[in-house]
């Protein structure tokens, strides 16, 4: 019997803000890369996270919410979305569980590239009945010509193993792109960068997080290898805000720092010295230089 080809593709996953677009990604590859929040926008850039068994190879590319741009990092948040599909031999877009067809949904349609299949995965559908999933995933049906529709829980891992084979049975045959072992081609100071604005999307309030950046000035590893020194700034929009991260006695940023650094110390397996600061930049998000030098450039993507 001839042995099975392997496979290998890129696989986009899109959708509005805060459908559990990293959630599902994060369960698919059965480690936490890309962070997450129940605010929208948690993810600004273009995360890849790899998939490898004995089928072959996923590159799942994480992408920001799809949303109205209204300032330069928002403009680079749907830029980097628009070009991940066109990059994409499948595509999984993500709902949640309703009849209502907004506006937004039917935005992303109209961007959806042509000849490449589009897999509708309606998540969080251990929260309604089986009978309005289907409901809800037939009201769908009329908006797009999908591949294949399937309902998920990324948060409860439910029906994943379904979507996996899906996805196998769109990629081409061919060797892997990336070693067994990878498992993102962020770098650890991108993800530790990443985490401490997780924490912080977590801690304050909703008015806040969306002018929120974080800068690692420095990693260090201290002789003996069983101790990093990370040093990292917080950057927000205005000085109003800057007390409000900081905290009365400075208690919100120690709250930020101590929820960080045990994440930290996991992804790293070792201890972390984490001392973090607050910075003034106001109104960097419209600053296309401060923009670039948080990594968000378009000629990046």
């Amino acid at each position: 019997m001839a042995e099975m080809q392997e496979k290998a593709g890129f696989c986009a996953l899109i959708g509005r803000p805060n459908v559990g677009k990293s959630t599902l990604m994060n369960h698919l590859i059965g480690q936490k890369i890309a962070i997450t929040s129940a605010k929208p926008q948690t993810t600004r850039n273009r995360i890849r996270t790899v998939y490898t068994e004995e089928r072959g190879q996923i590159v799942f590319l994480d992408t920001p919410g799809i949303h109205r741009a209204k300032n330069r990092l928002g403009e680079y948040m749907v830029t980097a979305a628009e070009r991940t599909l066109r990059e994409a031999d499948v595509i999984l877009w993500l709902v949640e569980p309703s009849s209502f067809i907004g506006k937004g949904e039917k935005e992303i349609a109209k961007m959806l590239p042509n000849k490449v299949p589009v897999i509708l995965v309606m998540n969080k559908a251990d929260t309604v009945s089986k009978e309005d999933t289907a409901r809800f995933l037939s009201g769908y049906r009329s908006l797009y010509d999908f591949a294949q529709m399937v309902p998920v829980s990324a948060l409860r891992a439910r029906n994943l193993d379904t979507l996996l084979d899906m996805i196998f049975s769109y990629l081409p045959e061919g060797p892997a792109f990336y070693d067994e072992d990878t498992v993102t081609d962020q770098t650890v100071r991108e993800i530790t960068a990443e985490i401490i604005r997780e924490k912080a999307l977590r801690c304050l309030d909703d008015e806040i997080p969306h002018g929120i950046a974080v800068s690692i000035e420095s990693m260090k590893e201290r002789p003996g290898g069983d101790l990093m020194d990370i040093n990292a700034v917080i950057v927000c929009e205005r000085e109003s805000h800057k007390g409000i991260v900081i905290g009365k006695g400075g208690k919100m940023l120690s709250r930020i720092g101590s929820q960080a650094r045990r994440d930290i110390e996991e992804m790293l397996e070792m201890r972390v010295n984490l001392q973090l600061w607050v910075k003034v930049r106001r109104d960097w998000r419209d600053n296309e230089l401060m923009v670039k030098s948080f990594g968000y450039n378009k000629k990046d993507l």
